[in-house]
C-alpha cells in the first residue's frame, strides 16, 4: 500500500512537507505543493486518518450545528462550508437543534461524546449550558449569521442590508411599506429594527398593523404572514420580506389572491438564495454572498483549531443589493 513516505519520495521533499500540504498548510513553495498534489491525484494515495489522528492528536472532525427545519440559505451556506473544511483535511459531524431551543442537552452529551477539534454554528443556541461548555472545553467555535457574545462571527451587517432594502422601497415612492419578519434570533432582530429605523428616518409613521412576526423564514410562513397582513386590510404598496423564501410565500398568496406583483404590490426579499433568481417574478433582494461567507468560516475556524492568534472576532463580509422584477417605482 503507498504510504505517505512513497510520495515525499518520489516528490523529493520530506514527509512532514507533503503533511503540510494535505493538512491545507500555506509557506509551501507553490510548485512544489502542485507536484505533490499531482502526484497524490496520479497514485490515489488515500491518508490513514486513523494513523494521522494518532500522531497529530487531533480529529479532524468539525461539528456543524443547524436547526432541524433549515431554510435553503443555511443549506447552501452548509454545503460551501463542507466543502471548505474538507479542503483543509477535516470530516464533519452535523448537531441538530429544534427551533424552539430544545435538544440542547441532547446536542451538548453528542459534543461531550465526540471527539471534535471544533464547532461551526449555522443556528444561534440560546441556552446558557451550550457557551459555558465549550469555554469550559476550550473547543474552538466559530458562528455564522448572527452576533453571540465571545464567539468569533463570519456574516453581512443584517441591519445595513436591511436599511438599504428599505430605502430602495422608499426611493421608488413607497410609504406604506410592510414587513414579514421572523423575532427571538439576533440576526431577524437586527433587520426588524432597521426597518422601524428606516422608516422613522424617512418621516414615516410607525404602523405596526403592517408588521407580522412568524415562527420560521421559510415560504409556509411567508404565506402565513401575507395571509395575515391581507385580513388586516390591503394598507401597504410595498412588503420587505427578510428572507427570500418568506418573499416567495408572500408573493404566492398575492397570486392567488389576483395581486399582481410588482403591479400592485412590490416585495423585496433577503439573502439572494439561488431561485430568487428563477421565481416569476425574479425577486429584487440583498444579496448575502454565500461562499465568501463559509470560506470565510471555514478559515477562521482552521486557524483557531491550528493555534492561531489575533483571530477577527467579527469579519463582516461585504452584501450588496440586486435589482429584479418584484419591485417597481409607483410613479409608473
Amino acid at each position: 500500500m503507498l504510504s505517505l513516505k512513497d510520495i515525499a519520495k518520489q516528490a523529493g521533499v520530506s514527509t512532514s512537507t507533503v503533511s503540510r500540504v494535505l493538512n491545507g498548510k500555506k509557506y509551501i513553495n507553490a510548485e512544489k505543493r502542485a507536484q505533490i498534489l499531482k502526484l497524490i491525484q496520479e497514485t490515489g494515495y488515500v491518508p490513514n486518518k486513523a494513523a494521522r489522528d494518532m500522531v497529530m492528536k487531533r480529529s479532524f472532525t468539525v461539528g456543524i450545528i443547524i436547526p432541524i427545519t433549515f431554510n435553503m440559505f443555511q443549506r447552501q451556506l452548509f454545503s460551501v462550508i463542507e466543502r471548505s473544511l474538507s479542503s483543509f483535511g477535516y470530516h464533519t459531524e452535523v448537531f441538530f437543534i429544534a427551533l424552539d431551543g430544545s435538544g440542547v442537552k441532547e446536542c451538548l452529551d453528542r459534543l461531550k461524546a465526540e471527539n471534535l477539534d471544533g464547532v461551526i454554528m449555522l443556528h444561534e443556541i440560546k441556552s446558557p449550558l451550550f457557551y459555558e461548555y465549550t469555554a469550559q472545553s476550550g473547543l474552538p467555535v466559530v458562528s455564522t449569521l448572527c452576533n453571540i457574545d465571545n464567539i468569533p462571527t463570519v456574516k453581512t451587517d443584517d441591519k445595513q442590508a436591511a436599511a438599504e432594502a428599505v430605502n430602495h422601497l422608499i426611493g421608488l415612492g413607497h410609504r406604506k411599506i410592510g414587513l414579514i419578519c421572523g423575532g427571538g434570533f439576533s440576526f431577524g432582530n437586527s433587520r426588524m429594527e432597521a426597518y422601524y429605523d428606516t422608516l422613522a428616518a424617512a418621516g414615516i409613521e410607525r404602523n405596526e398593523n403592517r408588521v407580522v412576526c412568524v415562527q420560521q423564514y421559510s415560504s409556509e410562513f411567508g404565506m402565513y404572514g401575507m395571509r395575515e397582513l391581507l385580513l388586516r386590510g390591503r394598507d401597504f404598496s410595498a412588503l420587505f420580506a427578510a428572507s427570500d423564501e418568506l418573499a416567495i410565500g408572500a408573493i404566492r398568496v398575492l397570486k392567488d389572491e389576483g395581486i399582481r406583483v410588482p403591479e400592485d404590490i412590490s416585495v423585496i426579499g433577503f439573502d439572494d438564495i439561488e431561485i430568487s433568481n428563477y421565481f416569476i417574478p425574479r425577486i429584487t433582494t440583498i444579496h448575502q454572498p454565500i461562499k465568501e461567507i463559509g470560506d470565510h468560516a471555514a478559515l477562521s475556524l482552521h486557524r483557531r483549531i491550528s493555534g492561531g492568534i489575533n483571530i477577527d472576532p467579527e469579519i463582516i463580509i461585504p452584501h450588496k443589493m440586486i435589482i429584479r422584477e418584484s419591485t417597481r417605482s409607483m410613479a409608473r
